[in-house]
């Protein structure tokens, strides 16, 4: 996938992996749709040249619908990312015997599960509309788009408290091959990347004494991850034909432990 002259969208683009996506895809030659409700920071990244943005609630279609189109009328839609996501941690009963809050569950769900599939359905309809591109030859290509979700390590090792993220997650890996398979006659791939514990504003919430454990359970190399790293990977599928359908780990080797 060529990204000069190509239109990426970005969710979750105001801030840690969300924004050193759009970064690296800007700095490879795309014009940047940025999707956040964060309006100061997404408008700060815009003013910066980073690409134009758009406040939207990835969960409301027809916000998501407006950043579409917006993206669209920029230029062909040949790249969605979705890194927008909460993570916001329960027990299923906690210590004074009460259950987990249901709303709690839902919310968690709708914006990382449910509103990762709002950006992948809509972004799929532009993205199918779209020209197959020619290469050097002359010959009719295959792909008309790329569709990245962020899951997570937890899909695979939720760790206490992490019940609805996880599951959240773990919907994304499940709906990666799904959405591939629905999608290849379209041209559109979908590839899904679950990173382990980066430098985001997320980690602050984790507490200093987990953190150090956990790096502690690294492989190599025993560090956060840098988002720059995500972002690589990021350009990698996007400019790798053969990755499709796949959920790729992307975290120094850790395997979490319970807590």
């Amino acid at each position: 996938m060529e990204l000069d002259g190509a239109v990426a969208l970005v969710t979750g683009a105001a801030s840690g992996l969300g924004r050193a996506t759009a970064e690296g895809l800007h700095a490879s030659g795309a014009t940047l749709v940025l999707v956040d409700t964060e309006r100061l920071a997404g408008k700060k990244l815009a003013d910066a040249g980073i690409g134009v943005f758009v406040p939207a609630d990835v969960t409301n279609e027809a916000q998501v619908q407006a950043a579409v189109d917006q993206a669209t009328a920029l230029g062909p839609l040949r790249v969605a990312v979705n890194c927008a996501g909460v993570g916001w941690g329960s027990r299923i009963v906690d210590r004074h015997g009460k259950p987990h809050d249901l709303g709690l569950f839902r919310q968690i769900l709708d914006i990382n599960l449910v509103g990762t599939f709002n950006v992948l359905r809509l972004a799929a309809v532009a993205m199918a509309g779209n020209p197959r591109p020619t290469d050097a030859d002359g010959a009719a290509g295959a792909e008309r788009g790329v569709i990245v979700n962020t899951a997570s390590i937890a899909a695979f090792e939720g760790q206490v408290g992490q019940a609805a993220y996880a599951a959240s997650k773990a919907g994304i890996v499940g709906l990666t091959l799904a959405a591939a398979r629905d999608l290849a006659s379209l041209g559109i791939r979908v590839v899904s990347i679950a990173p382990g514990l980066f430098d985001t504003p997320m980690l602050d919430e984790v507490p200093g004494e987990t953190r150090e454990a956990l790096v502690k359970a690294m492989a190599a190399p025993r560090r956060f991850g840098e988002t720059p790293e995500f972002a690589s990977l990021i350009l990698e599928i996007v400019r790798n034909p053969y990755l499709n359908g796949e959920t790729i780990r992307l975290d120094a080797g850790l395997r979490m432990m319970p807590r």
